[in-house]
């Protein structure tokens, strides 16, 4: 059978990307696969927020070349964003590739693997002994359809962004914004829910700007509408920008009894110098009104946030508010970079911040933010928590890896739990032992099926062998 290989950078809307790109290989026909060298198509969805993403993903091009040579009929296909930003370019860099699909361009792509599918007729993938030499090529292959795939669905509702921040690159390669009709959105969800999902992630580069096209319906009224769909279990979004946080999403998130407890609200910086260079469309005094309107609709939700460092123009001084404004907020959770210059933006042109001084201002951040961190996981020691599976943990596969409502990874000893029980039960009781700054280890007390379900199934306990044990 053809199959397909499909590898994600970046954000959310990457992932739900894929997931579309995965859905239109599956009904031309494909299974989608975990192993590179094992496919008919490969692709490569690519990310260009950070210098850092374009240079992996160049890098994966050329590993990925192998393919091309051992079997010259595979398909080696790039999307994603730095496919629409080197649309022109990326052939010459990279020869080897047979098609570059930019960010508007994915129903292109669903046709294309649908034309291309007859070229692979029906026989089982048979590796030879030249695929065999490859050797591993390493990665992650993203969709496969593991035993909790289906218990999470990203579903984007807008593309692109309006606001134009000086360091940013999505408005050039995803363009403005493009908000979804909401009956797709909503046809979308329920397909979702259909399939599995307990939890549905609405995704947008501002999501809370959105407007529906016809009716004019703003993103308080869509969290409205789907959170009211049968059959949802738990509802989130990402990614908000401060300047479209009204009272009237402010008064619905507080009202949804199944939206999850965490907000993701950048700031960026703690500095209205900065802030104003910038772009981002409101000062620090502005982003605390926000928050305090936020805290009184939502007084117990995580708090999280996106920060930049070195951005250019930043001061000591700047730094310093930055710093401050972390120790007042006390953020759950924040991700945090050292500003990397992106071609075609304004900021790129400034001077910049001299990288040991970035290094440093980035390390003082993490200690700053990992304080905040751990006053927020304290607390769940000794409680026991309700987290959705993600499946084994990566380092240690003999425990498994939940989220809890509010983002907190917990990780927990399997014991004699297996796919079987959780495919129809992904709910884990985890009775908290111990926190850290990535999140918080304990023993699984029950499964169940639902979020809401009062009264989980115990977990088995793993069966000892007392005669080996002696």
């Amino acid at each position: 059978m053809a199959s397909i290989y499909i590898e994600t950078y970046g954000c959310q809307m990457n992932e739900a990307d894929s997931q579309y790109i995965a859905d239109r290989a599956s009904a031309s026909g494909y299974a989608v696969t975990d192993d590179a060298a094992a496919a008919n198509v490969v692709v490569i969805n690519t990310c260009t927020v950070r210098d850092n993403a374009e240079k992996r993903a160049y890098g994966r091009m050329a590993q990925f070349k192998k393919l091309k040579l051992a079997d010259p009929g595979v398909k080696l296909v790039v999307c994603g964003c730095l496919a629409e930003q080197d649309r022109d370019v990326m052939t010459g860099k990279a020869p080897y590739i047979d098609a570059v699909f930019g960010t508007r361009d994915l129903a292109r792509l669903g046709d294309a693997l649908a034309t291309w599918r007859p070229e692979f007729g029906d026989d089982e993938i048979d590796l030879t002994q030249e695929n065999l030499l490859l050797g591993k090529l390493g990665g992650h292959g993203d969709c496969v359809g593991d035993a909790y795939a289906h218990v999470r669905a990203f579903v984007n509702v807008q593309r692109g962004c309006s606001y134009f921040c000086t360091y940013c690159i999505v408005p050039h390669v995803r363009g403005r914004f493009d908000n979804r009709a909401l009956d797709d959105i909503l046809s979308e969800c329920r397909a979702a829910i259909a399939r599995g999902a307990r939890e549905i992630t609405l995704v947008g580069q501002t999501v809370n700007a959105y407007k529906e096209p016809a009716s004019n319906a703003d993103f308080a009224d869509l969290l409205a509408i789907v959170s009211a769909l049968p059959g949802i279990d738990r509802l989130t979004f990402l990614t908000s920008h401060p300047k479209d946080y009204t009272p009237k999403l402010a008064a619905t998130m507080g009202a949804l009894p199944n939206l999850n407890p965490r907000f993701h609200l950048p700031v960026q910086s703690g500095s209205d110098p900065i802030l104003r260079r910038m772009n981002r469309k409101y000062s620090v005094a502005q982003y605390r009104e926000k928050i305090a309107l936020f805290r009184a609709t939502c007084p117990d939700w995580a708090l999280t946030t996106d920060l930049i460092v070195a951005f250019p123009g930043e001061s000591d001084d700047d730094f310093e508010r930055t710093l401050a404004l972390c120790d007042e907020m006390s953020f759950a959770q924040a991700f945090m970079f050292v500003y990397s210059p992106r071609r075609g933006t304004p900021a790129a042109l400034w001077e910049q911040v001299p990288p040991q001084i970035g290094g440093e201002r980035l390390r003082r951040l993490a200690e700053t933010i990992d304080r905040g961190v751990r006053a927020f996981h304290a607390p769940k020691i000794g409680t026991t928590v309700r987290a959705l599976v993600q499946g084994p943990s990566r380092k240690d596969r003999s425990k498994l890896a939940a989220k809890t409502i509010d983002n907190v990874t917990v990780i927990a000893p399997a014991g004699a739990l297996g796919e079987f029980e959780l495919r129809e039960r992904p709910w884990l009781d985890v009775s908290i032992d111990a926190v850290f700054t990535w999140g918080c280890s304990g023993e699984i007390a029950g499964i169940a099926a639902r979020y809401d379900d009062p009264s989980p199934v115990a977990a088995a306990r793993p069966t000892i062998d007392l005669v080996t044990a002696r």
